[in-house]
């Protein structure tokens, strides 16, 4: 497929993370992604030493608030609070503002993963797809992940995780619990990383580079990965012209490594053909 052709998808993906950062359905998105705290390294440690699956940390209040009940009976995960204003005294009133006071300790409180509450959906801008993968593009990509040096295997993954890339061993791992056509993208997201990431420290310039890519590479071979790919983008990219404007900075990277992809799954259905 020619660059043009190429060009004319990534116009497609902006226009779709255009329309989805516009919508009903984004603003709530992000109206709950806004009560989920930001978690400090050492809490992070904490929640991952008790509770390795955990995807989606908080309080039980907060679950409340959500819609959501923890179900009864459901361990709770510690992390520490800052304690902030004056080490409380027998003379004080209680009345002080003491949100920008500086810390004085720490308290140990209790938050829950989601998976230990039920209730009401949270709203979700990534839909996982699902169908089959009749033309074999999985095992295709897997080809072209030998050819650069990376194996790929598919397996159980912790979470909610994908797919990941590890740059060290040259290894892909793929959750092999989601649908043919989900492990597809994702094996083209994790081929981007391989081809473009090795190194780089921007987190969410080469999540929408490597989704980005895949977006195209599987338009290519025929997957829509809209449903998945457009909410992706946008909550690594910020969504709206803030995102159009970071898949247009990178949209030589993008179109590379997407020709790398495409040009070497060609050439191996031409050998195998």
């Amino acid at each position: 497929m020619a660059t043009t052709d190429r060009d004319h998808i990534l116009d497609l993906l902006s226009e779709g993370v255009l329309a989805l950062t516009d919508s009903a359905c984004w603003q709530r998105h992000l109206d709950v992604q806004g009560r989920f705290h930001h978690y400090s390294y050492g809490n992070a440690l904490l929640i991952g030493s008790q509770c390795p699956e955990a995807t989606r940390v908080a309080g039980f209040t907060a679950w409340r608030r959500l819609g959501r009940a923890v179900r009864r009976g459901e361990r709770a995960i510690w992390i520490l609070a800052p304690c902030r204003g004056r080490r409380p005294s027998p003379e004080s009133s209680g009345d002080d503002d003491t949100s920008v006071r500086p810390i004085y300790g720490f308290r140990p409180v209790p938050v829950f993963d989601i998976a230990q509450t039920d209730g009401d959906p949270l709203p979700e801008v990534c839909r996982p797809l699902t169908g089959e993968d009749p033309s074999g593009w999985f095992d295709a990509l897997g080809v072209c992940a030998g050819q650069i040096g990376y194996s790929v295997t598919a397996t159980e993954l912790a979470g909610t995780i994908n797919g990941d890339c590890t740059f060290a061993t040259r290894s892909i791992r793929i959750e092999c619990r989601n649908e043919p056509a989900q492990q597809v993208k994702t094996l083209a997201h994790e081929l981007a990383h391989a081809l473009l990431h090795e190194g780089m420290d921007d987190r969410p310039m080469a999540e929408l580079e490597a989704e980005s890519t895949a977006f195209v590479v599987c338009r290519v071979l025929g997957l829509d990965t809209s449903d998945y790919s457009f909410g992706y983008v946008a909550s690594w990219a910020g969504g709206g012209a803030e995102a159009v404007g970071a898949i247009k900075a990178s949209c030589a990277r993008i179109q590379q490594a997407a020709g790398t992809i495409l040009a070497m799954t060609d050439d191996n259905r031409a050998v195998a053909a």
